[in-house]
């Protein structure tokens, strides 16, 4: 199809929003590893799990053969309300690289929490609430996934305790009273209010905090507190699955226009946006329906799938949860303060993990100045101020279009720009200032914190 004849926005119809979400575990021939209890060292059961999460999301979580899930009614009702979202084809910044790659990107920001994590923060309250529970708890990093179930807590009328990660609750403070406004309760993590966080805090005493500590503060919370259960915004299968709305919608948006994607790019943290944007197009991969080279760009300052282990690990740093295995630089691993809170938590999904370590999909790491000279770039001429863990896929699809610009190839580069950088101001100033610095932790740093990791038999 021509140039002309592809808009700059593709849009779809109410009608085309998916009605289930897919299970890419269906398709994996070798399934993610189950997690562990730490205590017997065998795989929990759902009674142990839904001592922590509400009861529909133990099944999700264990579910790997059931290649598709109804959404309910409610939370299709909810999602009318801001999805579908646009598939944008990225023609200024074509232009601007001198490319002859086509760029497109799927554009996650245009709700009040500014990011992709509401398709999955909705689905967990709305389960909580059919569960009559009275309230939920959950971790946020950079705050987007915190103001998400903020606003999913209001709407279904359920109470909200967040741990939000120290240094991002110090530098995201407008983050922090989207979540009071919408009711939320917010606490910097480490705290002095659970036992672990004293424990954390005894240990580290200067720590900025990581999403692993924050993670092992909420899950005490909801443990001790009648009525409540964990949530949380990345990393276990139920959450991907619920993050495929984002591909499936993209699916369809570039099939209405026959287009195909060479190369499909994604920011990873805990593995949420990726795993949501690439699922149906990996599903294709995993039947040998189609072939695509999927990239998962993660900071240089927190490299779990580049530099990491695959084995065992802790989901947080108060070691309370199960183990799952997966790409980790082990729960002890305290990462800088990058500006990219989001992308800040010590290990990867165990989905993308396995598939990484089939070599299905390949991985990049990238420093933060890099990351927000391409931000800039993309804002300037796309129109779009992109959150920080965005610009991470934001960078690695320039460098894609470049090199086709080096070799005249005239490949289809797809990335998902997960949210907007309206919150993230503090870290836009540090870099138009000049006072962004990298951080790339030493192999003997790593090195620390992964020889901690659970010894397995």
């Amino acid at each position: 199809m021509s140039k002309e004849n592809i808009p700059y926005k593709i849009y779809l119809s109410e009608d085309e929003l998916p009605k289930q979400w897919y299970n890419v575990r269906a398709d994996m021939k070798k399934k993610p590893a189950p997690l562990l209890n730490p205590a017997t060292g065998k795989p929990v059961t759902a009674k142990e799990l839904g001592a922590v999460f509400c009861d529909e999301l133990v099944k999700q979580e264990l579910d790997d053969t059931t290649p598709y899930i109804d959404i309910p009614e409610e939370i299709l009702g909810f999602y009318k309300m801001y999805r579908p979202s646009p598939l944008v084809r990225a023609y200024c910044l074509e232009k601007a690289l001198d490319t002859p790659a086509k760029i497109y990107y799927k554009f996650e920001g245009n709700n009040t929490s500014g990011s992709h994590k509401l398709n999955s923060a909705i689905a967990q309250a709305y389960y909580a609430k059919k569960q009559g529970l009275k309230g939920v708890t959950t971790e946020t990093g950079a705050g987007q996934w915190g103001t998400a179930l903020s606003m999913a807590c209001s709407y279904f009328d359920l109470d909200c305790k967040v741990y939000m990660v120290k240094v991002s609750y110090e530098q995201k403070p407008f983050r922090r009273e989207v979540m009071r406004t919408y009711g939320a309760s917010v606490t910097p993590s480490p705290s002095m209010t659970t036992e672990v966080g004293k424990k954390i805090l005894a240990e580290f005493p200067d720590t900025n905090g990581s999403l692993g500590c924050a993670i092992s503060e909420a899950v005490e919370a909801a443990t001790t507190s009648e009525g409540y259960r964990y949530v949380l915004g990345s990393v276990l299968s139920q959450v991907l699955l619920h993050q495929t709305v984002i591909g499936l919608e993209t699916k369809t948006a570039m099939d209405k226009y026959g287009i195909k994607p060479d190369v499909i790019i994604g920011c990873a943290g805990g593995g949420s946006n990726l795993g949501g944007l690439i699922a149906p197009f990996m599903g294709e991969k995993l039947r040998g329906e189609a072939n695509y080279k999927i990239v998962a760009v993660e900071p240089a300052s927190c490299p779990s799938l580049t530099r990491g282990v695959y084995a065992y690990d802790f989901c947080d740093t108060g070691k309370v949860c199960p183990l799952q295995k997966m790409y980790t630089l082990g729960s002890g691993f305290m990462p800088s303060a990058n500006h990219a809170g989001g992308l800040r938590y010590h290990g990867m999904s165990s989905i993308l993990s396995e598939l990484y370590d089939q070599g299905l999909m390949e991985a990049t790491s990238v420093e933060q100045t890099a990351v927000f000279e391409a931000a800039q770039k993309f804002a300037r001429v796309e129109g779009i101020l992109p959150a920080p863990e965005s610009s991470h896929a934001i960078k690695a699809a320039i460098d894609e279009a470049l090199k086709c610009k080096e070799t005249g190839e005239e490949k289809t580069i797809l990335f998902g720009l997960t949210g907007t950088g309206y919150f993230d101001m503090y870290a836009y100033a540090a870099y138009n200032d000049g006072k962004m610095s990298d951080y790339i932790p030493t192999d003997e740093e790593l090195q620390k914190s992964i020889a901690n990791l659970p010894k397995i038999d």
